[in-house]
């Protein structure tokens, strides 16, 4: 099913994981999805490796897992960085015999050991590539505060309106902690024209480290009531993973009331986490 038609009928609850490193024993991630298939989620997204390396290859095996195995739907990530228009098609095809029918497409995050490749400048040129080569849903990438890269809100806004033409059919939104930067950037998408579904991207911050790195990849502002729970619990951590938890949970109730379409939760492949979540929120979802 391409996750786009599940906004249709109900409010969207999906999860994010990422692949074992290539020393790591893949097996590890299936004991995570085996416990976050009991949480019921509408799409399980499976990320492509750090900095889009293209030598990662556990994505496919594991989106076409997640989704013949555990009967979940699964969403692969694709970011074209690193990649040619050959390699693309190569992955579309091996996409397509999986039956993996959702792409998040992204131009993913420059880094040093990545050589850029000049066939994709941006994630707009990655959409109409896969949009004229296959029959896919297509999920974007937002920035509620921002690209960390685009000079304004503007122009950013810009950006995604021209992502969305391209043939972007829905979109979720990068990690934010303020709730407020969500709503204002709703409100400018829709006046932007924007219509797609747009889902919010939550990630629960268990500890110091995490968060410290997350907010040099991503630029997220960070709330003085969420600075305050770090400072507080940063060397305990029980009380930081909790406190992280209620944080997380504190701004899915405020979405849900708003009425957000759709939580991504960037699970950090933890499923205590995620089912700590999910328990206080689950109920939200019935409409």
């Amino acid at each position: 099913m391409k996750t786009t038609e599940i906004f249709k009928m109900k409010r969207v609850l999906s999860f994010e994981i990422f692949p074992p490193k290539r020393t790591g024993p893949v097996q590890t991630i299936y004991n995570t999805v085996d416990e976050l298939k009991a949480l019921k989620p509408d799409f399980i997204s499976v990320t492509y490796g750090a900095g889009g390396n293209k030598n990662n290859t556990k994505t496919l095996t594991i989106a076409s897992d997640i989704k013949k195995n555990y009967h979940i739907e699964s969403v692969a990530h694709l970011p074209s960085i690193s990649l040619t228009k050959e390699e693309v098609l190569e992955l579309l095809e091996s996409f397509k015999v999986a039956g993996i029918e959702n792409i998040l497409a992204l131009r993913g995050d420059s880094s040093p050991n990545i050589t850029p490749n000049n066939d994709f400048h941006y994630a707009s040129d990655l959409i109409t590539f896969i949009k004229d080569n296959g029959d896919f849903n297509i999920i974007g990438a937002c920035y509620p505060e921002g690209h960390i890269q685009s000079p304004t809100i503007v122009e950013d806004i810009l950006h995604l309106k021209k992502k969305v033409d391209a043939g972007a059919d829905q979109l979720i939104t990068q990690l934010f902690f303020d709730n407020d930067y969500f709503y204002t950037f709703r409100e400018r998408s829709m006046i932007a024209g924007i219509k797609v579904p747009i889902q919010a991207g939550i990630m629960p911050v268990v500890n110091k480290k995490q968060i410290e790195r997350m907010v040099t990849l991503c630029g997220a502002s960070l709330p003085r009531k969420f600075l305050s729970i770090m400072n507080r619990y940063e060397h305990n951590p029980e009380a930081m993973r909790d406190a992280g938890v209620a944080y997380a949970v504190d701004q899915i109730v405020d979405l849900i009331a708003e009425g957000v379409e759709g939580i991504h939760l960037y699970t950090m492949n933890n499923p205590y986490i995620a089912n700590k979540i999910h328990k206080a929120v689950h109920s939200l979802f019935v409409e």
